[in-house]
């Protein structure tokens, strides 16, 4: 143990050198809160191995903090007693492209003994996926980031956005080239700002809602998955801020509209080999690869507390808006909450599956952590998917859903949470606190918000995430 803390420090000390000469003089460290939003603590380049070695102090109470930091408590966390220690992953440190003089790593969360937090998400994601390796399976993940930008108001003023009008500085049709066009330093800044920083994009280009982009990473391991996510969107809130602009996150920039998601993409693997490449199976689906998404979408009601977290996700979760809100899957059917994506046939990697429910106010971390439960417990009770579905489930008759078992996810926060608190799988897989915190800030963001009118809910949560 002594010898590897050494290696550790040594390891440290030659990175915060390295980044002293690279000009880096500040280091972010992040972690995720249970509201969805990136916390951070800031360390002079030159105290990395301090940090490495010793850790960060930061208070647990930030577990029961809500989108609008108020703060509330579960039955294990609040109050301003205790303290943490953050710990940066030094295998992520990554010079920040578009920060000048700034770095920034993803931290894990330990108590003062060095054991570690029981609501550290980025933890409850890597436990996890070693499960899921323990069971010979290998997870890919990777995620859509939808944002809409916005020119930022003089001076700043309106910080929280609830009564400026939106300016958005292109002007040009959903998906369409003008606005690639009237946007192109800023694109080319974004993509550009990503590579350096070794993120890997797949794609860019305009949405559906005005002002609105959506960039696609390259999938990796899910707890790089969730790293890469957060790096992705402070990335383009950096890049933003170079041009003039804001950027916002919010699963509904204005109520009414089209919103911003954050789809998951998930593939399974067993010995390097796709699990959604069987020839002879259902979809090509390896039993395993139905059992798993079969779990996953059994708990997508409960799923959605996790990544769906705020009263404003449930504006954005409408129907015939592709953003699945009716519990059932299809193959390539964009308003399913689970897609099936085939790929191309001769693509070994190219078929995996894709929950588009979710958004970007949700912590990414427990939103890995938590499919991965889902889905394994789908394996261990032998799950099955129904039939696929085509078309539009929004468009059926209510009569006509039923007889296909096509039921409504849930519609509010509270609903999702109820549904959470009832998921023994769930409940196990976090463990009590991290469950226990994760309600107590579902609950409260529902309280914060009730009687709110929707465009009330969508401006104070606007920029947020």
């Amino acid at each position: 143990m002594g010898s590897r803390a050494a290696q550790q420090r040594q390891e440290a000390r030659q990175l915060a050198a390295r980044l002293s000469a690279e000009g880096v003089r500040n280091v972010a460290l992040t972690w995720v809160d249970n509201a969805g939003i990136a916390r951070v603590k800031t360390v002079p380049a030159g105290r990395l191995a301090a940090a490495a070695e010793r850790g960060v102090g930061m208070s647990p109470v930030f577990d029961v903090f809500t989108s609008d930091d108020a703060i509330t408590a579960s039955d294990h966390l609040g109050g301003p007693d205790g303290d943490l220690r953050l710990f940066p992953d030094l295998d992520r440190v990554t010079t920040l492209a578009a920060q000048p003089g700034w770095a920034w790593a993803p931290a894990d969360r330990y108590d003062q003994l060095g054991l570690p937090h029981p609501a550290c998400q980025r933890q409850f994601a890597r436990r996890m996926t070693e499960h899921a390796a323990t069971a010979g399976l290998e997870l890919r993940m990777g995620f859509e980031t939808e944002w809409v930008v916005a020119r930022a108001p003089a001076g700043h003023q309106a910080a929280t956005g609830a009564d400026e009008p939106l300016d958005y500085p292109c002007a040009g049709p959903a998906y369409g080239m003008t606005r690639v066009v009237e946007l192109s330093d800023y694109l080319r800044d974004v993509t550009e700002a990503l590579s350096v920083q070794g993120i890997d994009v797949l794609q860019l280009h305009p949405e559906y809602a005005p002002g609105q982009f959506e960039v696609t990473t390259a999938p990796g391991d899910p707890v790089r998955a969730a790293d890469d996510v957060v790096l992705v969107r402070e990335t383009i809130r950096a890049v933003s801020v170079r041009h003039g602009l804001r950027a916002s996150f919010a699963p509904s920039v204005v109520a009414g509209a089209v919103g911003n998601g954050c789809h998951l993409h998930l593939g399974l693997y067993r010995d390097g080999t796709s699990l959604h490449r069987s020839p002879d199976a259902p979809w090509g689906l390896a039993p395993d690869a139905a059992a798993f998404l079969g779990g996953v979408l059994g708990a997508l009601p409960a799923l959605l507390a996790v990544g769906c977290p705020s009263p404003a996700s449930y504006l954005r979760l409408q129907p015939s808006q592709w953003a699945g809100v009716y519990q059932c899957w299809g193959v390539e059917n964009r308003e399913a909450a689970l897609r099936l994506i085939t790929g191309a046939p001769d693509d070994p990697d190219g078929g995996h599956a894709e929950i588009k429910t979710f958004d970007a106010a949700a912590n990414p971390y427990l939103a890995v952590g938590a499919v991965i439960a889902a889905g394994l417990h789908g394996i261990e009770s032998g799950d099955r998917l129904p039939e696929p579905q085509t078309g539009d489930p929004g468009v059926l008759g209510v009569r006509e859903r039923a007889r296909r078992g096509i039921v409504r996810l849930p519609a509010t926060v509270t609903e999702a949470a109820d549904r959470l608190e009832k998921s023994a799988p769930l409940h196990e897989a976090m463990g009590e606190v991290l469950h226990g915190a994760v309600l107590a800030v579902r609950r409260a963001e529902e309280a914060h918000f009730a009687g709110s009118e929707d465009d009330e809910i969508a401006a104070a949560t606007r920029w947020r995430w």
